[in-house]
């Protein structure tokens, strides 16, 4: 028997599939679920989100398929402090956040190593599409999974300062649909499952009313849309009601298109310019990871999960003061504060950060 390892379970077909293998390989398993939400909304069993009921029952039910014994743990209050209530913060005060990275950085892979030890466990497994791979020196390195259309090591940046060595992506080296081929010969139901696309708290993906709901204090009051000159165009609903790059449901009409580019808290505005206004020559991050190294040629960059990778001309790196700096070699749409910077060396995740500011060509 090899070494023991907790599954983290969604209920999903990657995550089934990733205990599937690890108890083929011999391994130990555990399956584990997660309940972080109050799942009473009448749409969640129904949207595309996770950790639901639903999704931890399915989990249950390929634990049994597979006779490995499962437990669910009840993180609802580490949850909303930990993901929600910094989900909150960034809007209300004109950032656009990624709550999925909060949650594998504070939760799954934080929280969770402390219970696999509880339970005896060397290692902690996800279905995440994403690989570990361990050189001749027993450095362990974080790639983009073999699916490219499906990696998550976007998502993942944040392991290059956790136990990294601890971590196993079983699926990584498979497409999504080698993993789901997987699950249906053996009879998984979740072979077919949707993935998970909405954040599993706000189902009807409206934040807005989420916050005006459940964080009535914090919820931004109205105030002007600009454009950069200052001109008044409209009158927004509330600066957590924006991203950067927003089109839609702006209720202004300047007799062209409009998106927004940049949230000012400060004085409660959110400004409106042109397509091209959105471009920035480059981001500075906070909070930053980075593997320095003799050679910075070559490094790409991604500024949101579905962005391109894209050619890094510039990078400054502080790490005491955890800031990282980067220009592109081309113009990049939309950075935006909130998001996450995660750097990459071919496959290989080599830094990441939260970024702080997008450098506008404008700023010149």
């Amino acid at each position: 028997m090899r070494p023991r390892v907790v599954v983290a379970m969604s209920g999903g077909v990657d995550s089934s599939v990733a205990a599937l293998l690890l108890k083929e390989e011999g391994y130990d398993v555990i399956g584990v679920s997660l309940k972080l939400w109050d799942e009473s909304s009448p749409k969640a069993a129904t949207s595309k989100t996770c950790c639901s009921f639903t999704d931890v029952n399915d989990a249950r039910l390929v634990a049994d398929k597979l006779g490995i014994p499962f437990y669910v743990f009840d993180y609802t209050k580490e949850f909303r402090s930990q993901v929600i209530d910094s989900f909150v913060d960034d809007y209300t005060h004109g950032r656009t956040p990624n709550p999925c990275i909060l949650c594998n950085q504070r939760i799954k892979f934080e929280l969770l190593f402390h219970e696999i030890k509880k339970l005896g466990a060397k290692y902690l497994a996800t279905g995440h599409h994403a690989r570990i791979e361990t050189d001749a020196l027993g450095n362990n390195h974080l790639l983009k999974g073999h699916d490219k259309s499906k990696d998550q090591s976007y998502f993942l940046f944040h392991l290059l300062k956790q136990n990294i060595g601890q971590v196993l992506f079983p699926v990584g080296a498979y497409t999504k649909e080698e993993v789901r081929l997987r699950a249906k010969e053996i009879g998984l139901k979740v072979h077919d499952k949707e993935e998970s696309m909405e954040i599993c708290f706000i189902p009807d993906n409206d934040h807005s009313s989420f916050i005006s709901k459940n964080y009535p204090k914090q919820k931004k009051p109205s105030g002007n849309f600009v454009d950069l000159q200052g001109n008044v165009l409209g009158t927004h609903t509330g600066i957590d009601a924006y991203t950067i790059g927003q089109r839609r449901y702006l209720g202004v009409n300047v007799g062209k298109r409009m998106f927004v580019t940049e949230i000012r808290p400060d004085t409660n505005e959110v400004v409106l310019g042109a397509p091209d206004e959105l471009f920035s020559k480059g981001v500075i991050a906070e909070g930053a990871i980075f593997s320095e190294g003799p050679n910075r040629e070559g490094f790409k960059a991604k500024v949101r999960y579905r962005a391109e990778d894209v050619e890094v001309e510039f990078i400054d790196y502080d790490k005491k003061a955890g800031r990282l700096e980067v220009h592109f070699a081309k113009p990049v749409r939309a950075a935006t504060p909130g998001q996450a910077l995660v750097m990459y060396n071919g496959d290989e995740v080599i830094g990441g950060g939260w970024i702080k500011k997008a450098l506008y060509f404008r700023e010149d």
